[in-house]
């Protein structure tokens, strides 16, 4: 059919978005902001499938091996399509080769904060407290191949510090938890999931990882400000479609979800969660963001010698 029919018919039937990842998460949370709206522009259903497990490795697959029409896309974030490449070499699924990177949606800011009783009031106290305690301190993740935990390998070693690392299986909340009651002295989460207990002092949040700083901590500097320019972006969340998916088809989502995405019903909801909306100026551009990401986080578990699996 010629490109123009195919753009014109689609969709004709419900989309299914995968989700890699449990409902209750940043990405479940997200990708039911964009539901409704996305399913408005559309004209058609569109469906949250949950398909959690491996790492958001499970719903990679899934996705990836469905069938290439624009009925299915994927949600994947920094986690599954930007360090699952390298720290699951193994897995057959590859995010540049079997999937068309459509466009950001959000990023969700990640912010470094520690327990509320230490001295350290900001980053630079925090990194001499760190080397006067070599050895003695430890500090809490959202799991072994987490962002957060990467992100925080990649500070340490910028910084000239070793704090023992601690992997949560109940993710950000748990890694929270510990750092509120001393458990671990410090944690890298989403902004969300820290803010409420900063506003009590039971934390100390030092820093923001983030382009810009947050509305909810205005006077918090970005981790960019203080010298750690790789560390722009938090828990990004992206749109991809399997690869083959027909260019007109591609082209019409990508328009349809920089719409939603930038639609302020969305925007009030996602600010709920200090979820910043971001798009890409095109699908060639989340390409290249995609192909630096991968090159990054593979750098990082390098650098800092993190086992892959």
């Amino acid at each position: 059919a010629p490109a123009s029919g195919q753009t014109d018919k689609y969709p004709s039937r419900p989309v299914r978005m995968v989700i890699p990842f449990a409902p209750g998460g940043a990405s479940d949370f997200i990708g039911r902001i964009l539901q409704p709206k996305l399913a408005e522009e559309l004209g058609e259903q569109v469906a949250v499938d949950n398909r959690p497990g491996g790492s958001g490795n499970i719903g990679v697959e899934t996705a990836a091996r469905s069938t290439p029409d624009g009925y299915t896309f994927l949600l994947g974030n920094v986690s599954s399509m930007g360090i699952n490449p390298a720290m699951f070499p193994n897995f057959p699924i590859r995010a540049q080769r079997d999937f068309i990177a459509l466009t950001l949606v959000v990023d969700v800011p990640g912010a470094l904060g520690i327990h509320g009783g230490l001295p350290p009031n900001n980053l630079k106290e925090f990194i001499a407290y760190a080397k006067q305690n070599e050895g003695k301190l430890s500090y809490g993740s959202a799991g072994y191949g987490s962002a957060q935990r990467m992100a925080f390998e990649y500070f340490m070693k910028k910084a000239g510090i070793k704090i023992l690392h601690v992997p949560y299986k109940g993710g950000a909340g748990a890694a929270t938890i510990a750092t509120i009651s001393g458990e671990v002295a410090a944690t890298m989460v989403t902004t969300a999931s820290m803010v409420p207990h900063a506003k009590t002092g039971k934390v100390k949040i030092l820093a923001v990882v983030s382009k810009k700083r947050v509305p909810a901590l205005p006077d918090t500097p970005t981790m960019v400000e203080l010298g750690y320019p790789e560390l722009s972006l938090g828990s990004w969340q992206a749109v991809f479609l399997p690869k083959g998916t027909p260019k007109p088809i591609a082209d019409k989502l990508y328009k349809v979800v920089v719409k939603v995405v930038h639609d302020p019903w969305v925007g009030e909801r996602s600010a709920k969660a200090s979820a910043q909306q971001i798009t890409s100026s095109s699908p060639a551009e989340m390409a290249a963001f995609l192909k630096a990401q991968n090159a990054f986080w593979a750098r990082v578990i390098k650098d800092v010698g993190i086992e892959t699996q």
